[in-house]
């Protein structure tokens, strides 16, 4: 889904009863990276390096959702 995603730039979301169209923009800003990269070890540390470090390491799959 995430190739498809970042191809095509268009996607349809579905979740907690909205139901919207988007845009898929990629996130360059470092800053952004940065905060997402300290939610994940925050939410996710407690289970150790091995699963919140793959995911802070995948910065460039970052993506903004903007509804359309």
């Amino acid at each position: 889904m995430w190739r498809t995603a970042r191809a095509n730039h268009e996607g349809h979301v579905r979740s907690g009863g909205i139901d919207k169209d988007v845009t898929f923009v990629e996130v360059a800003d470092s800053e952004i990276n940065d905060r997402i990269d300290t939610a994940y070890r925050t939410k996710y540390g407690r289970f150790g390096g091995a699963y919140a470090n793959p995911m802070v390491a995948a910065r460039a799959t970052t993506l903004k959702l903007v509804p359309r």
